[in-house]
């Protein structure tokens, strides 16, 4: 196997190569990410690469490109949806085209790493991207080593990024509310948004729509529905976001489901709502867990749910009679992660 390595950055990259070699495999570092800024960003990341593959002695290719004005234009009107349709693409693209001119016959990418990064997407661009060029695509679930890796890169003294790469990423990274003010024992308040109230719901099943929104089956909201504690974000008086909280053991729960409503969506509301259960919960819990798609990981990790539990396989083929989508991808597998509530 001779085998090009699309790489995002040097922290990423540590675990990749190491669990590569270990393999027997001698990976070729390819650099190719126009979609980093501002630019003294790109350059940080670009030249701790330069610097780690040295002290490796890994073999290293840098194309440079920074591409802020082409990047702005291909996301400007999809923005949610730009690591699916332009970010993962341009950059596989660009990896699979060098691998073929060069007499590389695999590709793969340290963007497999992440937790934050939607995995299903990567490995169905790579394989379209590698077979177009009549390569194969390597496809390892280098995640597990994701905790690993990052502290050997700290260790290292690694220059250790706070988001993921583009202008967008960074904004949201920045965004941050502040927490929820506990009131009563089932309600809160947000004090920079009065009129926001986190309640507690007794007419469980008079949200039964909102719930089928986030699981569409309602055989499967009733197994845990009765034993579950419900909570609604409300603004004024309308309910704008929802949450199912299952108590699994002693000092455990699970978030069965979340849901906002449509037109409120993408504002913010969910991590309101879930940053308050949170707070109340860890006064009697340790734990909440969250089952979810390889889609929906980025969102979870960044609430805290960092902590990698156990995948379950076909969960979503065995336990639904119609086929799960979220946009393009099927859903298949089950993920679960977990969030220490004790932890600061």
């Amino acid at each position: 196997m001779k085998l090009l390595l699309h790489t995002c950055c040097a922290p990423c990259s540590v675990y990749c190569i190491e669990n590569l070699r270990n393999e027997g495999i001698e990976p070729t570092i390819y650099w190719y990410n126009p979609n980093i800024h501002p630019y003294m960003e790109y350059k940080m990341r670009r030249d701790t690469l330069k610097e780690y593959v040295k002290q490796i002695k890994v073999e290293a290719i840098f194309e440079e490109e920074y591409g802020l004005r082409e990047f702005t234009r291909n996301v400007i009107n999809d923005i949610d949806n730009r690591c699916i349709k332009y970010c993962y693409k341009v950059r596989l693209e660009k990896t699979a085209k060098y691998a073929k001119e060069n007499g590389y016959d695999t590709i793969s990418t340290t963007l497999l790493v992440s937790p934050y990064q939607n995995q299903e997407g990567i490995k169905q661009i790579g394989e379209e991207a590698a077979k177009k060029y009549g390569l194969k695509f390597l496809y390892k679930d280098f995640k597990l080593g994701f905790r690993q890796g990052q502290q050997k890169a700290r260790d290292l003294g690694l220059y250790m990024q706070k988001y993921c790469g583009c202008i967008f990423s960074e904004y949201i990274a920045n965004d941050d509310h502040k927490s929820l003010k506990h009131i009563t024992p089932n309600g809160y308040e947000y004090p920079k948004e009065p009129r926001l109230q986190v309640k507690r719901i007794e007419n469980k099943d008079d949200y039964m729509e909102m719930f089928l929104e986030a699981d569409p089956s309602e055989n499967m909201i009733r197994k845990y529905l009765s034993d579950s504690d419900v909570y609604a974000l409300k603004k004024n008086d309308e309910i704008i976001c929802i949450a199912v909280i299952l108590p699994i053991s002693r000092k455990a729960l699970e978030l069965k489901n979340i849901v906002t409503k449509e037109k409120y969506r993408n504002k913010g509301y969910a991590k309101i709502l879930l940053k308050s259960l949170c707070g109340n919960y860890k006064q009697r819990y340790d734990k909440m867990l969250v089952g979810t798609t390889e889609n929906n990981i980025p969102f979870y990790v960044k609430q805290g749910f960092d902590k990698y539990e156990k995948t379950i396989k076909n969960f979503f083929i065995d336990n639904y009679d119609e086929e799960i989508k979220e946009g393009e991808l099927v859903c298949t597998n089950m993920i679960y992660y977990s969030k220490d509530l004790q932890k600061r």
